[in-house]
């Protein structure tokens, strides 16, 4: 009796000093509803399907911690089949016909700045994820950018891959340029900034042209390319002309000293695995790898439960490029509004644009336009890759870091054409 009674004052010790665990409550009420159009169809769902599996998997998470506010969250949203026409509809219809609470951007550019004005005259926060300098004009208070280019985005994206021409610029006799643009938005605003990095490190530019988003034969460009005899080229694309440029590029010889500037698809697996060695060789940016040095709290946590759910669903197996940061664009505004106590759109707005955010992408906070307030990219080259299955590209294999300096993994292999096949 005496051990026994001396095992329960143990017990009910150990239980007073154990720390207190107060599981979730189960959110209820109306659901608190947010917004979006994404690109499930059409050239940019390589990228937008990702990412509304990375914003489903917030949401259950969320749910399972109480939700926001007590009540549960609900997604809304509309496939606008990546066609910028039809996203002022649907951002219409979000917020006058489903009279959702909150409102966050598709991915991509072209399919975000046809939605800011209807946000803007409904008074909305908005989410902007992976749209380039769309609030330069407007300069509407209350967007936010989830994309790491800083307060110059335009030339940021770029910078890079231009200091790596000025660091081999005398060695190997790099002059002249020639510029091939998607006459996109997104495309169109990276090449502004790319001209203005033109200017500083002091290249001739041969040729500078834009071709149109619809543009499937890609060998006239690569052709008129050639026959220039650039050192360098650059090239601003999307996802389904920087396969096709790239293909022209094989199939022509394309003989250049570097390549290729601020190609969007090679990040995405899917493209990847499509295109396998033919990427050797080709400069451009990325946004996130599973580095060391890039491996915030809680990001690879993420991944692999985005991996498990994304087997067999025909979306990104890897999720490296878009995932986490879609992840991370709502981690930012159910903070906001958790911290607030509140859904209105200026206390909302007034906090995002106060606070550093800790997420799965590490420290965001942002600053003039909404943009971040410093800049956090990467320039790599796709080096020594052998074949076309997701191993190949796993855990960042196949990219190269080469700038900034604190990510850097290797150097540049150089001349382009020496290596791309």
């Amino acid at each position: 009796m005496f051990r026994s009674f001396i095992g329960a004052m143990v017990g009910a010790a150990a239980f007073l000093l154990a720390p207190s665990v107060t599981p979730a409550e189960e959110p209820s009420g109306p659901p608190i509803t947010i917004g979006f159009s994404m690109p499930l169809t059409g050239g940019l769902a390589v990228n937008g399907t990702s990412g509304l599996l990375a914003m489903q998997i917030w949401a259950e998470d969320t749910n399972k911690k109480g939700g926001l506010l007590g009540r549960p969250v609900k997604l809304v949203y509309y496939d606008d089949q990546s066609n910028p026409s039809l996203v002022p509809g649907i951002y219409t219809k979000l917020l006058d016909v489903d009279g959702v609470d909150l409102v966050v951007s598709a991915y991509g550019t072209n399919v975000t700045a046809p939605a800011l004005p209807i946000v803007i005259a409904h008074n909305k926060t908005f989410m902007g994820l992976f749209a380039m300098d769309v609030n330069d004009e407007f300069h509407y208070p209350k967007y936010f950018s989830m994309l790491p280019v800083g307060p110059d985005p335009r030339a940021a994206i770029s910078e890079g891959f231009f200091e790596i021409i000025r660091a081999n610029k005398d060695k190997l006799g790099l002059n002249t340029i020639a510029l091939a643009v998607d006459d996109g938005e997104a495309t169109r605003n990276t090449a502004d900034g790319a001209r203005a990095n033109i200017r500083k490190v002091g290249l001739k530019v041969v040729y500078d042209k834009t071709y149109p988003p619809t543009t499937t034969d890609f060998s006239p460009i690569i052709r008129a390319i050639q026959a220039t005899n650039p050192d360098i080229v650059y090239i601003a694309s999307y996802p389904p002309d920087s396969v096709g440029l790239i293909r022209a590029m094989h199939e022509i010889g394309l003989n250049t000293k570097v390549c290729c500037g601020t190609m969007t698809g090679p990040q995405s697996t899917s493209i990847k695995t499509s295109l396998g060695p033919m990427l050797n060789g080709i400069i451009t940016f990325d946004f996130w790898l599973p580095a060391p040095t890039l491996r915030f709290p809680g990001v690879m946590d993420f991944l692999q439960r985005y991996q498990k759910e994304a087997a067999g669903k025909g979306v990104d197996p890897l999720g490296y490029y878009l995932a986490p940061w879609a992840y991370a664009d709502l981690q930012v505004l159910g903070e906001a509004v958790e911290e607030t106590k509140s859904l209105d759109q200026d206390k909302v707005a007034d906090y995002i644009r106060t606070h550093t955010f800790n997420t799965v992408i590490g420290g965001v906070g942002f600053g003039e336009k909404g943009e971040w307030k410093k800049a956090r990219l990467m320039t790599v080259q796709f080096q020594n890759i052998a074949g076309t299955s997701v191993d190949d590209f796993r855990d960042g294999k196949g990219e190269v870091v080469l700038w900034p300096d604190q990510y850097r993994a290797g150097d540049p292999i150089l001349p382009y054409s020496s290596v791309k096949h």
